[in-house]
C-alpha cells in the first residue's frame, strides 16, 4: 500500500478552525500537561481544578490574576503590534526593564504630588522603552537586519546594565541584596479596590487604542498590509520603514509601561528579577490575540490565571514550578501546528491494486 500526503493552501479557512484555533490549543495543552501530571500521581482534574476554579473563585485568587494581567496584556501588545506588520519582537523583556529602569529613576528623584509624579513615571519609562524597541526597529527598516537577533540581545544589554544599577547608583535599603528604596507614597500607583492598582486601568485603555488604531484607522490598515504583502505595499506608496519604526516603537513603550506598573504598583520597590519572564511569555500571549488586541487581552488573562493558579498548584500537590512553563511550551507548539493546518489543507491518499497489493506509481504524461 502506498500511502501519498497531498499539502494544498487553503483558499478560505472555516470559521469554526479559524476562531476555535485559541480554544483547541489552550485544550491540547492542558490535555497533554495532564499526562505529566499523571506521571506525578497527582489527580488531573483536582489539579486544575486548583488552577482555575479556585483562582477564579476566590477574592485573593482574582486580585492576584488581574495584578499579574497588567504587565503580561502589555508586554502582550508589545509583541501584538509588531507581529501585525509581520516582525517578531522578542526583546519585549528588555524593553520592559528599559522602562521600569527609567520610571524607578523618576519616582525616586523627582518630587512631585502624586498625581503628576505616577505619570511622569509612566511618561519616562514609555521614552525608554520606545528609544530601546527603536534600535532593532530602526537597523530592520534601514538595513534589512534581523529583528529576532538585535531585539533579543538588547535584552541581555538591558538585564547587565539592570544588575549594575541596583548593584550601584540605584541600590537602596538595607543589606547587599540588589534592590532600589522602597517608593514613597506619591510614587506608587494607586489602588483601585482591595489590592489592584490602577496600572489595570492604564493596560485596558492601551488595549482600547491598539483595537481602534488597528480596527478603524488607516494606519492600521497600512499595518496589516505592511505584514500581509510588504512589496504589494510599498507599490501601493505605503512606506514600510515608517510601519516598522512605529509598531517597534508604540510597543516598546507598551512594554515598559507594564514594567513600571508592576513596580511601582505592586513591588513597591525595584527588585532584581522581579518579572517572572512576562517579555517572553508575551509571545504566546501575542500569538494567541493574534487576530485582535481584544483577544490579546483575554490571552493575557489567561496567563496570569496560569501563573497564580500554577502557584497554587504548587503548593497544595508537590509539583514542580517548572509545570506552568511546560504548559506555555505545549501553547506554542500547538499553536504553530494549529497556524500550519489553517494554512493548508493536508489529506491522505490510499492506493492499492485489485487483489489489495500495493500498486506502484506508473509515469505517463498527465
Amino acid at each position: 500500500m502506498n500511502v501519498a500526503i497531498d499539502v494544498n493552501a487553503r483558499e478560505d479557512v472555516p470559521a469554526w478552525l479559524a476562531y476555535g484555533t485559541p480554544v483547541f490549543t489552550v485544550l491540547a495543552a492542558l490535555a497533554v500537561s495532564a499526562v505529566a501530571l499523571q506521571l506525578l500521581d497527582v489527580n488531573p482534574l483536582a489539579a486544575y481544578a486548583t488552577m482555575f476554579v479556585e483562582t477564579l473563585t476566590t477574592e485573593f485568587g482574582l486580585t492576584e490574576t488581574l495584578v499579574k494581567a497588567v504587565p503580561l496584556i502589555l508586554t502582550g501588545l508589545a509583541v501584538y503590534l509588531p507581529l501585525k506588520a509581520g516582525l517578531f519582537n522578542i526583546g519585549a523583556e528588555g524593553q520592559l526593564i528599559a522602562g521600569a529602569l527609567a520610571g524607578t529613576w523618576v519616582g525616586l528623584n523627582v518630587s512631585l504630588p502624586g498625581l503628576a509624579l505616577v505619570p511622569l513615571m509612566f511618561a519616562a519609562a514609555a521614552v525608554a522603552g520606545a528609544v530601546w524597541a527603536g534600535i532593532p526597529a530602526w537597523l530592520r527598516a534601514k538595513w534589512d537586519v534581523n529583528e529576532i537577533i538585535t531585539s533579543l540581545l538588547l535584552t541581555f544589554v538591558a538585564l547587565e546594565i539592570q544588575s549594575y544599577l541596583l548593584r550601584g547608583p540605584m541600590q537602596g535599603g538595607t543589606g547587599n541584596f540588589p534592590q532600589s528604596a522602597r517608593f514613597s507614597d506619591a510614587a506608587t500607583i494607586p489602588e483601585l479596590y482591595s489590592g489592584v492598582h490602577a496600572g489595570l486601568l492604564v493596560a485596558v485603555a492601551m488595549v482600547v487604542v491598539t483595537y481602534v488604531m488597528m480596527t478603524r484607522t488607516r494606519l492600521g490598515f497600512e499595518i496589516t498590509f505592511v505584514g500581509s504583502n510588504h512589496e504589494a505595499a510599498q507599490q501601493a506608496g505605503m512606506s514600510r520603514y515608517k510601519v516598522y519604526l512605529l509598531v517597534f516603537v508604540v510597543g516598546g513603550a507598551f512594554a515598559a509601561m507594564g514594567g513600571i506598573s508592576e513596580i511601582a504598583g505592586a513591588q513597591g520597590r525595584y527588585r532584581a528579577a522581579f518579572e517572572p519572564g512576562y517579555g517572553f511569555t508575551a509571545i504566546p500571549i501575542a500569538l494567541l490575540g493574534r487576530n485582535s488586541a481584544l483577544k490579546v487581552l483575554l490571552a493575557g488573562l489567561f496567563f496570569a490565571v496560569l501563573f497564580v493558579g500554577g502557584s497554587s498548584m504548587e503548593v497544595a500537590f508537590g509539583v514542580p514550578a517548572a509545570l506552568v512553563e511546560i504548559i506555555q511550551a505545549l501553547v506554542i507548539l500547538f499553536l504553530i501546528t494549529a497556524e500550519f493546518f489553517k494554512n493548508y489543507r493536508v489529506s491522505l491518499d490510499f492506493d492499492r491494486g485489485p487483489s489489495g497489493a500495493a500498486v506502484e506509481p506508473q509515469g505517463g504524461d498527465d
